[in-house]
């Protein structure tokens, strides 16, 4: 079980605007609280959504599909009709009066569940009918949320112990499991860095443990219980700034003064936190993000020459048993349009997937079938032990852009973000033969096209699973409420 158009010519103009408007509600984020936060997408053994693993926005564990160039082990299937219809849409909540932006990080997927947070709780819907099952309210907003879930159906949140005020913006201290069966919390804790609370940036599950970072280190606490396993020994040079969850654990560990900086790759036991291998970066790199954790891969921006804000010019794919870099990979901001927050959400990747030892990654948009004013691009692969591409190439087709999501086994799931006069499409992009299979397309009326533009791949949470699309934002602002149109938090597909 898995996890998760822009008007007018494939796009450019909607991405530069929708990139302008998010930064700036980052940047208000930035001031107004201590819990930063961005409008992002995206292990067998312990959870079934995978962002690390699979791809940009979460889905099921590559671990379950075959190696490079079969599909053996897909589990999403094209149906008869693949017409679309839309099941339900969640309206935008209105933020609190004198608050400019709420962050609403986190939706997940069970067998019977869409859960999705909005303004300081988390409401369970009905997958096909959108009736409300269940609700958590929170004290104060979620600040982060990891993608995964356990086979039992549990994840992890961050959040504010309250409400934020212009006087007190409030720091993101507590940590929650979330049962999604049963729609409750299951615990609460927090930590300390001396006698300050910690104010967590990110969260992930791996091995029967949650493990969360920040500025001022980490710890990791048992799921089942809430029992604190260990926290990461901090000095004045060294501490966890971020872990990548899935079939392993890995932390990004930040050493040396700030002109100085090195960064070492750990695979550590999520029971123990002890090392099992080390990698260290090369000076120059301030941040990186965990791509995937077993294969594992890193992305970083290599002397902040990506130029774009993507937080990627290069990816290192290293041998995690030990700890030496197999190949690095030279991925231009300028030529793919992949992209992470390295800096605060370290595995929230979007636009590529890791599946059979392979990176899959979107190419740039450029000028499709001669024509000036048609924007495409494409999906290409990289080869994890070598660093070459194969050679294959999944076209978006002029007008759509095409993002990977995660993969389904050895198939690739993209979505294609639509021309002004189409809806969107899921495709399943067999990993051998490179042959697309449409799963899934959406429909093409305006008021529907209105509500799917606005969640673009590259900023919302999109997860697919069983013929079913849902696409939700991960911010509510006061930007809908000084909208004409109707603004939406969830709009979701499914196919019959």
């Amino acid at each position: 079980m898995p996890m998760q158009s822009q008007p007018g010519g494939g796009g450019k103009k909607f991405g530069a605007q929708a990139a302008i408007i998010v930064s700036a509600v980052a940047a208000i984020a930035l001031i107004v609280g201590a819990g930063v936060w961005y409008a992002s997408s995206s292990g067998k053994d312990d959870d079934k959504n995978t962002t690390a693993d699979s791809g940009g926005t979460g889905g099921k564990d590559e671990k379950n599909g075959g190696s490079g160039g079969t599909s053996s082990g897909t589990e999403e299937k094209a149906p008869a009709d693949t017409g679309s219809k839309v099941l339900f849409q969640v309206p935008a909540p209105k933020v609190p009066k004198g608050t400019t932006s709420i962050p609403t990080s986190g939706s997940w997927l069970t067998d019977t569940v869409y859960a999705k947070s909005g303004i300081a709780e988390i409401v369970g819907y009905d997958r096909a009918k959108g009736t409300e099952k269940w609700t958590i309210d929170l004290p104060g907003p979620v600040c982060e949320a990891t993608n995964r879930v356990t086979e039992d159906g549990k994840t992890a949140i961050i959040f504010k112990p309250a409400m934020p005020t212009k006087e007190n913006p409030q720091s993101c201290t507590q940590l929650a499991v979330i049962d999604l069966a049963a729609g409750k919390e299951v615990w609460t804790k927090t930590a300390k860095s001396g006698t300050m609370p910690i104010s967590f940036n990110n969260v992930t599950l791996s091995g029967g443990t949650v493990a969360a970072g920040s500025t001022s280190g980490g710890a990791a606490w048992e799921i089942a219980s809430g029992e604190q396993l260990w926290a990461p020994k901090t000095s004045d040079s060294c501490y966890d700034s971020g872990y990548g969850g899935g079939e392993k654990l890995v932390a990004v560990r930040k050493c040396g003064s700030y002109d100085q900086r090195q960064l070492h790759i750990q695979t550590i036991d999520p029971k123990s936190g002890k090392v099992i291998t080390e990698y260290k970066m090369g000076e120059g790199i301030e941040y990186a993000a965990v791509v995937s954790t077993d294969p594992l891969v890193v992305a970083a921006d290599v002397n902040d020459s990506a130029g774009d804000g993507s937080g990627i010019s290069d990816f290192f794919s290293i041998d995690n048993k030990t700890g030496k870099l197999r190949t690095r990979i030279s991925a231009p901001g300028e030529e793919y349009a992949a992209r992470c927050d390295a800096i605060y959400k370290l595995e929230k990747c979007t636009g590529l997937a890791v599946g059979g030892d392979r990176l899959y990654i979107a190419t740039e948009e450029h000028e499709g079938g001669g024509k000036s004013y048609v924007q495409t691009n494409e999906v290409v692969a990289f080869d994890l032990a070598t660093g070459k591409q194969t050679g294959q190439r999944a076209d978006a087709g002029d007008g759509y852009t095409i993002t990977p999501l995660r993969m389904d086994g050895g198939n690739v799931l993209a979505y294609k973000r639509p021309p002004y006069d189409k809806g969107g499409q899921i495709v399943s992009i067999d990993g051998g033969t490179f042959k697309q299979t449409t799963l899934m397309e959406n429909p093409a009326t305006e008021t529907v096209r209105d509500v799917e533009s606005r969640m673009s791949p590259e900023y919302a949470e999109i997860l697919f699973s069983q013929g079913a699309l849902y696409m939700s934002s991960a911010y509510a602002s006061d930007f809908s409420s000084a909208s004409d149109d109707k603004e939406y938090l969830v709009i979701a597909f499914g196919t019959s």
